[in-house]
């Protein structure tokens, strides 16, 4: 069997994404597989950290107060499509739209465990030999797939850039809910239990306190 149609075959569904509880879907996101295969280079990795960001009520939303510019407006679009911005000139960070067409919910994908391609990942991250840095934090799950911004609005039911089904559900008593990381500046919006990730797994990033 080719590689892809083992991904291919539990390739999540549109109505994965288009649930209204933005929360829900980060932590359902937990355990299921990132995948790209760009110019025939196969990569995925197991989700291990996710935070949602809710839109127009959510401070620490792009789309925050109903901000809608050329970056932006690909969150206003129906749930199932990617999102990718730039951060600080270097990052490319990938993010998951959500929600009906209108309401700019989406989820950002913190960290993976890679789980196929190694080799490319490898190349990608210029490393020897793999680590923890390889999916831990949203731009090495970036680098590591080889996601860029060039790849924002990709619908998640094409065949080079999509999430499908691991297999087996998280328990509740695996998931760690915090508040995001680095959004200080969202006021007490940065304090939302928006974060989800995996107790204890090497490829979640910044703090492990539980909320």
């Amino acid at each position: 069997m080719n590689p892809l149609t083992k991904y291919r075959e539990h390739k999540l569904p549109v109505s994965f994404y288009r649930h209204h509880n933005v929360c829900l879907v980060a932590r359902r996101l937990l355990g299921k597989y990132l995948v790209t295969c760009f110019e025939g280079n196969l990569t995925a990795g197991r989700i291990v950290e996710t935070e949602a960001y809710a839109g127009h009520t959510d401070r620490a939303s792009h789309a925050w107060n109903g901000r809608f510019t050329e970056r932006t407006a690909v969150m206003y679009e129906p749930g199932g499509l990617a999102y990718v911005y730039l951060c600080y000139g270097i990052h490319h960070l990938f993010n998951v739209v959500t929600h009906e067409a209108g309401t700019p919910h989406a989820v950002l994908i913190r960290g993976i465990e890679p789980v196929a391609g190694h080799d490319v990942m490898l190349a990608r991250m210029q490393k020897k030999q793999m680590d923890i840095s390889i999916g831990r934090g949203p731009g090495n799950v970036s680098k590591a797939l080889g996601i860029m911004v060039r790849h924002t609005q990709t619908d998640l039911q094409s065949d080079v850039l999509f999430l499908a089904d691991g297999g087996s559900a998280i328990r509740s008593a695996d998931i760690l809910v915090t508040p995001r990381i680095g959004v200080d500046y969202a006021g007490e919006d940065a304090l939302l239990p928006y974060r989800f990730c995996l107790k204890g797994h090497p490829q979640v990033s910044g703090k492990k306190t539980m909320r």
